[in-house]
């Protein structure tokens, strides 16, 4: 998990206007917090829709999940070495645009980070560094280019015993997505799926105005440092405030880097809006990893994306097309 579900903080307006009436649940799935919003003619219309996003990310999360034997994500990793397995286009579809993913980032996303090590330890245990050592050793069965993809026969192949996948928090991003598309297709105008901080919008608030976020000041957590209307649909926020160790003066954060198993330094916070959270969860994670310049110039790329990053230092930086001041 690589982003910060508390960094974001947004206000719902419950202002009924035109017999439009907004429904919110929350409820444990994919194993972290989901909010559903609904915007509907009427309470049983949003309450009826809140169950279908419930029951499409239950789906999704039994097709992906890499901590339950019996999905299709476990049973590519139970036969790593072994063989190739078949899986459902869908979930062929996610592995091909996480490698992708992987391929433009040069490695600081990779889905078979799920076979690491976890010899790092954010809850207060750790005394000392891992020695160099151990950091190679648990990286040692991370490469996505192991990861072999047949789109004839709609296989996925991990070439090394003990290697695995796992989508993660990109599954939580997926799921949002693709919820937001079938509440569209319902004729649902407008709405929230929120998974974890991997937070998809569509339309806007009853009384018309836009969905609106907070971003949080890591530095002074009971401020917030911008205000930003969601108009591009999806926002993720990837941070290391919460889950940190120093050692000799330096912060090491949770989010490691998978080529070489040392944690990210240099950046507090990094929050990617764009047209899908998918995507932007990817962006924010790698560049959590990738750091300041290399981050900026990766999602230059990518115009339909834009971002704030916090430094360790306190710096707000944003991308070109990004204008903190509105």
């Amino acid at each position: 998990m690589t982003k910060l579900f508390l960094s974001v903080a947004f206000v719902l307006s419950t202002i009924t206007l035109q017999a439009q009436v907004l429904r919110k649940r929350t409820t444990l799935l994919m194993g972290g917090r989901f909010d559903i919003t609904i915007v509907a003619a009427d309470s049983l219309t949003a309450e009826q829709n809140i169950d279908t996003v419930i029951a499409e990310v239950t789906r999704i999360e039994n097709l992906i999940s890499d901590w339950r034997s019996y999905t299709q994500v476990s049973h590519v990793n139970q036969n790593a070495g072994i063989a190739p397995v078949k899986v459902d286009k869908e979930v062929f579809d996610l592995a091909k645009r996480a490698i992708h993913l992987s391929q433009v980032t040069n490695g600081a996303f990779d889905i078979s980070f799920a076979a690491m090590d976890r010899i790092w330890k954010f809850d207060g245990s750790m005394t000392a560094m891992p020695t160099a050592e151990a950091i190679k050793q648990s990286v040692a069965k991370v490469g996505y280019k192991d990861i072999v993809l047949d789109s004839v026969n709609s296989t996925i192949f991990l070439r090394r015993p003990g290697m695995k996948i796992g989508f993660g928090a990109l599954g939580e991003g997926y799921a949002a997505d693709r919820c937001r598309d079938m509440m569209v297709a319902r004729g649902i105008k407008a709405g929230i799926v929120n998974g974890s901080g991997d937070m998809r919008t569509w339309g806007t608030q009853p009384n018309g105005k836009p969905w609106t976020i907070g971003i949080t000041n890591p530095k002074h957590k009971d401020k917030l440092l911008a205000i930003v209307p969601l108009h591009h649909g999806a926002v993720v926020t990837s941070g290391n405030y919460e889950k940190f160790v120093v050692f000799n003066g330096k912060r090491y954060s949770h989010i490691i880097n998978p080529k070489t198993g040392y944690p990210a330094t240099g950046l507090t916070s990094v929050t990617v809006f764009g047209p899908s959270a998918e995507v932007a969860n990817g962006f924010s994670t790698s560049m959590m990893v990738l750091g300041k310049d290399a981050g900026l110039a990766l999602l230059k790329k990518y115009p339909a994306y834009s971002c704030i990053i916090i430094t360790d230092d306190g710096k707000v930086i944003t991308t070109a097309n990004f204008d903190i001041k509105k």
